[in-house]
């Protein structure tokens, strides 16, 4: 894991990215016709979850956004519960593109040593902190207590670790320390909470919310309070690095896509929520309740920038407790179509060391 996975590409012209399609490509654009042009897929996979924090996904989705762009690709969309899960389609072949979380990407590009995937895009940032019972009002109270994560090394265990750990409290992978930390599902965490099995839990949204409104929590730590300007990446948009050099076209489309959607999320909120739920209530069989999406909403902004630097602090972060080796994580990033659109649309382009 130590080894230098190559120096970061910089910003350079969609043309040269498009120079390099594969001649197997199914469909061609004449390159340079316009921002994302160039070889096309018949199909694309698209991975997301029935989350909140996967929005953008879920409005590109329902919405047509997606389908609009892709033209005569046709959009193949695939449910995941699970970041871990997702990283497995994506090296396995069996999805093309995938709206993960920042700790499942970085266990992806590390494992398969900078070949299988690249950041293409950011979705969501924010939406995450700990909340816990009555009766604990400061770090000093929870020494002795339990606490869950969503999973073992993913984003918001890292958090809640890292977090504790700068607070002067120990914790181990096999729960003991100061602070057992108990990683369970989302699901299972609220029913420990209102059960009095769990004394909080560091959560992403709208988990947090639903602890507060049905189980009495309140919070304790506001991740956003922890993050320069109070964002933090919370979904990428990740493309199998193989489909991005093939298909750049259809890789545009699909950005093309999520900006549309995140233009209409950020512009009809209410309608975006209705959208949403209905998305979730599809997937899942059961929609969020009005007033916790409402507040959850709230705490997530929806956006196309990666926020690369608090991928990169993440890493570091679960380095520091001990959930991740010493890694380079030069490469990870492709940010050249989107800034191409960005550019395109009038916008600033987004940045990536």
């Amino acid at each position: 894991m130590n080894k230098k996975f190559g120096r970061l590409l910089g910003l350079a012209a969609i043309v040269a990215l498009l120079g390099a399609c594969s001649a197997n490509a199914d469909t061609a654009v004449p390159a340079g016709a316009s921002p994302g042009a160039g070889a096309v897929a018949k199909e694309v996979r698209l991975g997301y979850f029935p989350n909140l924090t996967h929005a953008p996904a879920i409005v590109g989705v329902d919405q047509g956004y997606f389908a609009a762009e892709l033209g005569d690709t046709a959009l193949k969309p695939m449910l995941f519960n699970a970041g871990p899960a997702a990283i497995e389609a994506l090296f396995s072949g069996a999805v093309d593109m995938a709206f993960v979380g920042p700790n499942p990407t970085i266990n992806g590009f590390v494992k398969s040593k900078g070949a299988a995937l690249r950041v293409v895009a950011g979705a969501a940032s924010g939406g995450a902190g700990l909340v816990v019972r009555s009766g604990i009002s400061s770090v000093e109270q929870l020494k002795g207590a339990k606490l869950a994560t969503p999973q073992l090394g993913n984003t918001q265990d890292v958090a809640l670790r890292y977090w504790l750990k700068s607070q002067g409290l120990a914790t181990t992978v096999e729960g003991g320390g100061d602070v057992s930390i108990m990683p369970q599902d989302n699901a299972t965490a609220l029913q420990a909470f209102s059960a009095g099995q769990i004394d909080g839990a560091w959560l992403p949204e709208p988990w947090m919310t639903r602890l507060i409104e049905q189980g009495g929590a309140h919070v304790l730590v506001n991740e956003a309070d922890l993050w320069p300007d109070k964002q933090f990446v919370v979904t990428n948009l990740v493309v199998r690095k193989e489909f991005l050099d093939k298909y750049p076209g259809t890789v545009a489309a699909v950005l093309k896509g999520e900006l549309n959607a995140i233009d209409f999320i950020n512009a009809k909120p209410e309608q975006a929520q209705s959208v949403v739920n209905a998305g979730i209530e599809k997937l899942t069989g059961q929609p969020l309740q009005k007033g916790v999406l409402a507040t959850a909403w709230a705490n997530v902004k929806f956006t196309p920038d990666p926020l690369a630097s608090t991928l990169l602090q993440g890493a570091k972060n679960a380095q520091s407790v001990g959930l991740l080796d010493s890694v380079d994580l030069d490469g990870i990033y492709d940010t050249r179509i989107l800034n191409s659109l960005l550019v395109a649309r009038g916008q600033s382009e987004v940045a990536v060391p």
